[in-house]
Protein backbone atom coordinates (compact mmCIF):
# COMPACT_ATOMS: atom_id res chain seq x y z
CA UNK A 1 0.00 0.00 0.00
CA UNK A 2 1.37 3.42 -0.94
CA UNK A 3 1.77 6.33 1.45
CA UNK A 4 -1.11 8.07 -0.33
CA UNK A 5 -3.64 5.31 0.35
CA UNK A 6 -5.12 3.50 3.35
CA UNK A 7 -7.53 0.75 4.35
CA UNK A 8 -11.08 1.78 5.16
CA UNK A 9 -14.49 0.16 5.57
CA UNK A 10 -16.56 1.43 2.65
CA UNK A 11 -20.22 0.86 1.83
CA UNK A 12 -21.49 1.37 -1.70
CA UNK A 13 -25.17 1.07 -0.86
CA UNK A 14 -27.60 1.04 2.05
CA UNK A 15 -28.48 -2.27 3.63
CA UNK A 16 -27.49 -4.86 6.20
CA UNK A 17 -24.05 -5.45 7.70
CA UNK A 18 -22.94 -7.24 4.53
CA UNK A 19 -22.58 -3.87 2.72
CA UNK A 20 -19.54 -3.06 4.89
CA UNK A 21 -16.34 -4.03 3.07
CA UNK A 22 -12.68 -3.14 3.50
CA UNK A 23 -11.17 -1.32 0.52
CA UNK A 24 -8.10 0.73 -0.34
CA UNK A 25 -8.94 4.44 -0.59
CA UNK A 26 -7.08 7.73 -0.75
CA UNK A 27 -5.52 8.91 2.49
CA UNK A 28 -6.85 12.32 3.59
CA UNK A 29 -4.58 15.36 3.84
CA UNK A 30 -4.98 17.84 6.70
CA UNK A 31 -6.04 21.37 5.81
CA UNK A 32 -4.96 24.40 7.86
CA UNK A 33 -6.01 24.00 11.55
CA UNK A 34 -6.52 20.26 11.00
CA UNK A 35 -4.55 17.20 12.11
CA UNK A 36 -4.07 13.83 10.43
CA UNK A 37 -4.61 11.07 13.00
CA UNK A 38 -3.44 7.50 12.50
CA UNK A 39 -6.38 5.58 13.92
CA UNK A 40 -5.56 2.71 16.27
CA UNK A 41 -9.18 1.94 17.20
CA UNK A 42 -12.66 3.11 16.26
CA UNK A 43 -15.75 2.95 18.44
CA UNK A 44 -19.09 1.63 17.20
CA UNK A 45 -22.39 3.33 18.04
CA UNK A 46 -26.07 2.74 17.23
CA UNK A 47 -26.01 5.74 14.90
CA UNK A 48 -23.50 3.78 12.79
CA UNK A 49 -25.79 0.89 11.92
CA UNK A 50 -28.81 3.17 11.62
CA UNK A 51 -26.88 5.25 9.07
CA UNK A 52 -25.65 2.12 7.31
CA UNK A 53 -29.21 0.95 6.64
CA UNK A 54 -30.38 4.33 5.32
CA UNK A 55 -31.82 5.92 8.47
CA UNK A 56 -29.77 7.65 11.17
CA UNK A 57 -27.47 10.31 9.71
CA UNK A 58 -27.76 9.01 6.15
CA UNK A 59 -29.51 12.22 5.12
CA UNK A 60 -26.50 14.22 6.29
CA UNK A 61 -23.90 11.93 4.72
CA UNK A 62 -25.77 11.69 1.43
CA UNK A 63 -25.72 8.71 -0.89
CA UNK A 64 -23.01 6.01 -0.63
CA UNK A 65 -20.19 5.36 -1.08
CA UNK A 66 -19.02 6.56 2.33
CA UNK A 67 -17.18 5.36 5.41
CA UNK A 68 -18.92 5.22 8.77
CA UNK A 69 -17.51 5.97 12.19
CA UNK A 70 -17.15 8.98 14.47
CA UNK A 71 -15.28 7.60 17.51
CA UNK A 72 -11.51 7.35 17.09
CA UNK A 73 -8.39 6.97 19.19
CA UNK A 74 -4.93 7.19 17.67
CA UNK A 75 -1.75 9.19 17.19
CA UNK A 76 -1.26 12.52 15.44
CA UNK A 77 0.68 11.79 12.24
CA UNK A 78 0.71 15.26 10.69
CA UNK A 79 -0.43 18.76 11.61
CA UNK A 80 -1.78 21.40 9.28
CA UNK A 81 -0.79 25.05 9.23
CA UNK A 82 -1.92 26.97 12.30
CA UNK A 83 -2.30 24.04 14.70
CA UNK A 84 -0.99 24.98 18.16
CA UNK A 85 -2.79 22.56 20.52
CA UNK A 86 -1.34 19.27 19.26
CA UNK A 87 1.89 17.97 17.76
CA UNK A 88 3.03 14.90 15.82
CA UNK A 89 3.19 11.89 18.14
CA UNK A 90 0.45 12.99 20.55
CA UNK A 91 -2.02 10.27 21.50
CA UNK A 92 -5.50 11.67 20.97
CA UNK A 93 -9.15 10.69 20.93
CA UNK A 94 -12.20 12.43 19.58
CA UNK A 95 -15.57 12.48 17.81
CA UNK A 96 -14.67 14.52 14.73
CA UNK A 97 -17.16 16.25 12.44
CA UNK A 98 -20.35 14.72 13.89
CA UNK A 99 -22.95 14.58 12.38
CA UNK A 100 -21.07 15.10 9.10
CA UNK A 101 -18.93 12.27 7.74
CA UNK A 102 -15.72 11.62 9.67
CA UNK A 103 -14.74 8.23 8.20
CA UNK A 104 -13.63 6.72 11.49
CA UNK A 105 -13.57 3.12 10.23
CA UNK A 106 -10.24 3.77 8.53
CA UNK A 107 -6.51 3.91 9.14
CA UNK A 108 -6.42 7.73 9.03
CA UNK A 109 -8.83 10.60 9.63
CA UNK A 110 -8.46 14.37 9.40
CA UNK A 111 -10.38 16.96 11.43
CA UNK A 112 -9.92 20.28 13.19
CA UNK A 113 -7.34 19.89 15.96
CA UNK A 114 -9.71 21.30 18.57
CA UNK A 115 -12.21 18.50 17.99
CA UNK A 116 -9.66 16.13 19.57
CA UNK A 117 -8.21 15.89 23.06
CA UNK A 118 -5.30 13.99 24.52
CA UNK A 119 -6.24 10.38 25.12
CA UNK A 120 -6.69 9.24 28.74
CA UNK A 121 -3.24 7.97 29.69
CA UNK A 122 -4.47 5.07 31.81
CA UNK A 123 -6.47 3.24 29.14
CA UNK A 124 -5.75 1.53 25.82
CA UNK A 125 -6.66 2.93 22.43
CA UNK A 126 -9.49 0.36 22.27
CA UNK A 127 -10.94 1.66 25.52
CA UNK A 128 -10.41 5.30 24.56
CA UNK A 129 -12.15 4.77 21.21
CA UNK A 130 -15.26 3.66 23.08
CA UNK A 131 -15.52 6.96 24.91
CA UNK A 132 -16.07 10.10 22.76
CA UNK A 133 -19.57 9.91 21.26
CA UNK A 134 -21.13 8.11 24.22
CA UNK A 135 -19.36 10.20 26.84
CA UNK A 136 -20.00 13.53 25.13
CA UNK A 137 -23.67 12.60 24.73
CA UNK A 138 -23.98 11.80 28.42
CA UNK A 139 -21.90 14.80 29.55
CA UNK A 140 -23.62 17.40 27.39
CA UNK A 141 -27.08 16.05 28.26
CA UNK A 142 -26.42 16.15 32.00
CA UNK A 143 -24.25 19.26 32.24
CA UNK A 144 -25.38 21.51 29.40
CA UNK A 145 -28.98 20.49 28.71
CA UNK A 146 -30.10 19.53 32.23
CA UNK A 147 -27.65 21.46 34.45
CA UNK A 148 -27.78 18.64 37.00
CA UNK A 149 -27.07 19.76 40.57
CA UNK A 150 -26.12 17.88 43.75
CA UNK A 151 -29.08 16.20 45.41
CA UNK A 152 -31.26 16.03 42.33
CA UNK A 153 -32.90 12.74 41.37
CA UNK A 154 -31.85 11.62 37.87
CA UNK A 155 -33.40 8.70 36.00
CA UNK A 156 -31.41 7.18 33.11
CA UNK A 157 -33.19 4.84 30.72
CA UNK A 158 -31.06 2.12 29.06
CA UNK A 159 -28.50 2.63 31.79
CA UNK A 160 -26.39 -0.38 30.79
CA UNK A 161 -25.69 0.80 27.26
CA UNK A 162 -22.78 2.76 25.85
CA UNK A 163 -24.19 6.18 26.73
CA UNK A 164 -26.14 4.96 29.75
CA UNK A 165 -23.30 3.47 31.78
CA UNK A 166 -21.29 6.68 31.36
CA UNK A 167 -24.33 8.82 32.21
CA UNK A 168 -24.72 6.89 35.47
CA UNK A 169 -21.13 7.70 36.42
CA UNK A 170 -21.29 11.35 35.35
CA UNK A 171 -24.57 11.92 37.20
CA UNK A 172 -23.04 10.41 40.33
CA UNK A 173 -19.96 12.61 39.88
CA UNK A 174 -22.28 15.64 39.72
CA UNK A 175 -23.79 14.66 43.07
CA UNK A 176 -27.14 13.32 41.88
CA UNK A 177 -29.20 10.47 43.26
CA UNK A 178 -29.03 8.11 40.27
CA UNK A 179 -31.73 5.68 39.14
CA UNK A 180 -31.31 3.47 36.09
CA UNK A 181 -33.50 1.13 34.09
CA UNK A 182 -31.92 -2.12 32.91
CA UNK A 183 -32.49 -5.86 32.87
CA UNK A 184 -31.78 -7.66 36.12
CA UNK A 185 -28.51 -9.14 34.81
CA UNK A 186 -27.01 -5.62 34.74
CA UNK A 187 -28.10 -4.45 38.20
CA UNK A 188 -25.03 -5.47 40.20
CA UNK A 189 -22.70 -3.91 37.64
CA UNK A 190 -24.65 -0.64 37.51
CA UNK A 191 -24.71 -0.44 41.29
CA UNK A 192 -20.93 -0.80 41.26
CA UNK A 193 -20.77 2.10 38.78
CA UNK A 194 -22.69 4.31 41.19
CA UNK A 195 -26.41 3.79 40.58
CA UNK A 196 -28.44 4.24 43.77
CA UNK A 197 -31.42 2.32 42.39
CA UNK A 198 -31.87 0.09 39.35
CA UNK A 199 -35.30 -0.85 37.99
CA UNK A 200 -35.84 -4.01 35.96
CA UNK A 201 -37.98 -2.68 33.13
CA UNK A 202 -38.76 -6.26 32.02
CA UNK A 203 -40.44 -7.07 35.35
CA UNK A 204 -42.20 -3.82 36.30
CA UNK A 205 -43.50 -0.66 34.66
CA UNK A 206 -40.89 1.91 35.59
CA UNK A 207 -43.56 4.52 36.44
CA UNK A 208 -44.83 2.13 39.12
CA UNK A 209 -41.35 1.95 40.70
CA UNK A 210 -40.05 5.52 40.39
CA UNK A 211 -41.51 8.94 41.16
CA UNK A 212 -40.41 12.50 42.01
CA UNK A 213 -37.57 12.73 39.50
CA UNK A 214 -35.89 16.02 38.59
CA UNK A 215 -34.28 14.88 35.32
CA UNK A 216 -34.92 11.97 32.96
CA UNK A 217 -32.21 11.08 30.45
CA UNK A 218 -34.18 9.02 27.94
CA UNK A 219 -31.99 6.89 25.68
CA UNK A 220 -34.91 4.77 24.45
CA UNK A 221 -37.64 7.06 23.08
CA UNK A 222 -41.31 6.68 22.32
CA UNK A 223 -40.65 4.18 19.53
CA UNK A 224 -40.27 1.57 22.28
CA UNK A 225 -43.37 1.35 24.47
CA UNK A 226 -43.87 5.12 24.67
CA UNK A 227 -40.92 5.46 27.04
CA UNK A 228 -40.59 9.23 26.65
CA UNK A 229 -44.27 10.01 27.13
CA UNK A 230 -44.58 7.68 30.10
CA UNK A 231 -41.53 9.30 31.68
CA UNK A 232 -43.29 12.67 31.88
CA UNK A 233 -45.41 11.32 34.71
CA UNK A 234 -42.33 10.68 36.86
CA UNK A 235 -41.11 14.26 36.84
CA UNK A 236 -41.54 16.74 39.64
CA UNK A 237 -43.17 20.08 38.65
CA UNK A 238 -40.70 21.90 36.42
CA UNK A 239 -38.62 18.75 35.89
CA UNK A 240 -36.89 18.04 32.60
CA UNK A 241 -36.96 15.14 30.13
CA UNK A 242 -33.96 15.04 27.79
CA UNK A 243 -34.99 12.94 24.77
CA UNK A 244 -31.75 11.71 23.22
CA UNK A 245 -33.31 9.83 20.27
CA UNK A 246 -35.26 12.99 19.49
CA UNK A 247 -38.98 13.63 19.68
CA UNK A 248 -41.70 15.52 17.90
CA UNK A 249 -43.62 18.60 19.05
CA UNK A 250 -46.27 16.35 20.58
CA UNK A 251 -43.93 15.44 23.43
CA UNK A 252 -43.19 19.08 24.21
CA UNK A 253 -46.92 19.83 24.22
CA UNK A 254 -47.62 16.87 26.53
CA UNK A 255 -44.85 18.02 28.87
CA UNK A 256 -46.23 21.56 28.99
CA UNK A 257 -49.70 20.23 29.83
CA UNK A 258 -48.24 18.34 32.79
CA UNK A 259 -46.23 21.28 34.11
CA UNK A 260 -42.86 19.79 33.18
CA UNK A 261 -40.33 20.36 30.38
CA UNK A 262 -38.84 18.32 27.56
CA UNK A 263 -36.02 18.95 25.13
CA UNK A 264 -34.49 17.12 22.22
CA UNK A 265 -30.73 16.77 22.02
CA UNK A 266 -27.91 16.01 19.61
CA UNK A 267 -24.29 15.65 20.66
CA UNK A 268 -21.58 17.99 19.30
CA UNK A 269 -17.79 17.62 19.00
CA UNK A 270 -16.15 19.24 22.02
CA UNK A 271 -12.45 18.93 22.76
CA UNK A 272 -12.51 20.68 26.17
CA UNK A 273 -15.20 18.33 27.49
CA UNK A 274 -13.15 15.34 26.31
CA UNK A 275 -10.20 16.73 28.24
CA UNK A 276 -12.30 16.87 31.41
CA UNK A 277 -13.63 13.35 30.77
CA UNK A 278 -10.08 12.06 30.28
CA UNK A 279 -9.15 13.57 33.65
CA UNK A 280 -12.04 11.71 35.32
CA UNK A 281 -10.99 8.44 33.67
CA UNK A 282 -7.35 8.86 34.66
CA UNK A 283 -8.39 9.69 38.22
CA UNK A 284 -10.37 6.45 38.43
CA UNK A 285 -13.67 8.30 38.81
CA UNK A 286 -15.11 6.98 35.54
CA UNK A 287 -14.53 3.76 33.68
CA UNK A 288 -15.66 2.68 30.24
CA UNK A 289 -16.92 -0.81 29.49
CA UNK A 290 -15.81 -2.47 26.24
CA UNK A 291 -17.67 -5.70 25.70
CA UNK A 292 -15.85 -6.86 22.57
CA UNK A 293 -13.12 -5.73 20.16
CA UNK A 294 -13.29 -6.73 16.48
CA UNK A 295 -10.61 -6.36 13.78
CA UNK A 296 -11.41 -3.78 11.10
CA UNK A 297 -12.13 -6.56 8.61
CA UNK A 298 -14.97 -7.78 10.85
CA UNK A 299 -16.93 -4.53 10.90
CA UNK A 300 -19.99 -6.38 9.57
CA UNK A 301 -19.84 -8.88 12.43
CA UNK A 302 -19.50 -6.02 14.90
CA UNK A 303 -22.64 -4.38 13.52
CA UNK A 304 -24.51 -7.66 13.70
CA UNK A 305 -23.50 -7.97 17.34
CA UNK A 306 -24.46 -4.38 18.14
CA UNK A 307 -27.88 -4.61 16.56
CA UNK A 308 -28.93 -7.26 19.07
CA UNK A 309 -29.36 -4.40 21.54
CA UNK A 310 -27.91 -6.49 24.34
CA UNK A 311 -24.37 -5.25 24.64
CA UNK A 312 -22.92 -4.15 27.96
CA UNK A 313 -21.11 -0.91 27.26
CA UNK A 314 -19.43 -0.56 23.86
CA UNK A 315 -18.11 -2.44 20.83
CA UNK A 316 -14.85 -1.36 19.18
CA UNK A 317 -12.91 -1.96 15.95
CA UNK A 318 -9.15 -2.50 16.21
CA UNK A 319 -7.69 -0.71 13.19
CA UNK A 320 -3.99 -1.25 13.88
CA UNK A 321 -3.19 -4.75 15.16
Amino acid sequence: MSTSSMRAVVQHGFGGPEVLRVAEVARPVPLPTEVLVRVHAAGINPVDWKTRDGSGMAGVLGEPPFTLGWDVSGVVAEVGFGVTTLKVGDEVYGMPWFPRAAGGYAEYVTAPARQFARKPATVSHEQAAAVPLAALTAWQALVDAADVRPGQRVLIHAAAGGVGHLAVQFAKHLGAYVIGTASSARHEWLTALGADEVVDYTAVRFEDAVQDVDVVIDLVGDAHDNTSTRSLDLLRPGGLLVAIPGAGPELAEAALAKGVRSTTFLVEPEGPALTRIAELIDAGRVRVEVEEVFPLEQAAAAHTRGETGRTRGKLVLRVIA
